[in-house]
């Protein structure tokens, strides 16, 4: 009975393990502020975390539980290119924005599923992909061709 106790408990500890890096939120990022400006001209302002190299932008909001309401993550390709990106171990729902050069919103992907592998696409050719909390986009009543005003699009006063 002892052996069994023992093989029992030795079992639980493997499953209780410390996290490994790549099991871990990201550190908070440096952040920037970033306004989207609906075609009936409000204006709503967000503080996002800038994703800038290829690390950062790997982990992306992975294992972060809550994503608040006015702040996001802005994932900066550098250059216009194809974004695809995906929700593994990511556990907060978010509203994914893709955003073209001149800082144009292209294609809104809303309420992803946590944790899914299904990628989600921009449809083509885009500057950033900003990572918002789920919900989002109808909050605010984002579209396409909405404007984001942020200093990578060149637009920022």
């Amino acid at each position: 009975m002892h052996r069994r106790s023992l093989l029992a408990l030795l079992g639980l500890a493997a499953m209780i393990r410390p996290a490994t890096a790549q099991e871990k939120a990201q550190p908070r990022l440096p952040t920037e502020p970033l306004t989207i400006v609906t075609r009936d001209g409000k204006r709503h302002g967000f503080t996002v975390e800038m994703a800038l190299t290829p690390e950062q932008q790997q982990v992306g909001l992975m294992f972060r539980p809550e994503v608040k309401p006015s702040e996001g993550m802005l994932f900066d390709w550098g250059s216009p290119r194809q974004s695809d990106m995906w929700m593994k171990n990511t556990i907060a729902p978010l509203d994914m924005v893709f955003i073209s050069a001149d800082g144009r919103i292209h294609h809104i992907a809303e309420r992803t599923v946590p944790q899914s592998l299904a990628t989600v696409e921009s449809r083509g050719p885009v500057r950033a992909t900003l990572e918002l909390a789920a919900g989002t986009a109808e909050r605010l009543n984002l579209r396409v061709g909405d404007q984001v005003i942020q200093r990578i699009f060149g637009n920022a006063r």
